[in-house]
């Protein structure tokens, strides 16, 4: 699960992705609006934590600008701003929950864990495709009852095509999900192609269907 924290405070911001990391998400640093601005253009997230006093320009106008580019990721917002009249604007705006500086950081990974489950996953911990089970929490996959051993990556992949089930999704965009903005400096794709190559094969092993399909030139979609 891939994270953006627009956040300025370089101390707190990078607390947050060394205790987010040890939750296995990916992690993206914006410390500007304009850093924020270009990130949110050209990229798609699982989570957005937005703090609201940014250099350059005012978090709320960032938040306008995401729903006008009709982006469906679930954003927190993280604020110093606490009165009920800052919460409930943000709220209007588009925001998905609004929690207030200080925060324990396990209290901010439950929320970005509550937010994902319900938009991706309608609000369920345990996800039942057929002969196929995932537990979110205990991150464990099994197939007829019986564990399957795949990576972090696989697990991370396999959830990114569930949660966009019947979706085309590009090469460019699973190889973005899976290194972050590191993909842009990269010469090819191939790695994604072994990623799914491996995760069809112990899926297949393990007795389930094909349910990964391959599109030719445009992408993988999940289809069952």
């Amino acid at each position: 699960m891939k994270i953006l924290i627009i956040e300025d405070e370089e101390a707190l911001a990078q607390s947050i992705v060394a205790y987010l990391k040890e939750q296995n998400y990916r992690c993206e640093l914006a410390g500007t609006f304009r850093e924020a601005q270009y990130k949110i253009q050209l990229y798609d997230y699982d989570c957005i934590l937005l703090d609201l006093m940014l250099p350059g320009g005012d978090g709320l106008r960032l938040l306008g600008e995401l729903k006008k580019l009709n982006k469906q990721e679930g954003v927190i917002i993280i604020s110093a701003k606490n009165s009920l009249e800052d919460k409930i604007e943000g709220l209007q705006i588009g925001a998905d929950d609004y929690l207030a500086k200080p925060f324990h950081l396990s209290e901010l990974s439950a929320r970005i864990y509550s937010l994902i489950r319900r938009k991706q996953f309608a609000n369920r911990n345990l996800i039942q495709v057929n002969e196929l089970q995932i537990d979110l929490l205990a991150k464990v996959v099994t197939v007829k009852s019986e564990a399957v051993s795949i990576t972090k990556k696989e697990f991370d992949l396999l959830l990114f095509l569930i949660g966009n089930k019947n979706r085309v999704i590009s090469k460019s965009a699973l190889a973005e999900h899976l290194s972050g903005d590191m993909a842009d400096m990269l010469d090819n794709y191939d790695f994604v192609y072994a990623h799914i190559k491996n995760l069809k094969k112990k899926l297949s092993d393990a007795g389930l269907p094909d349910y990964i399909k391959t599109l030719y030139g445009m992408g993988y979609k999940w289809e069952a």
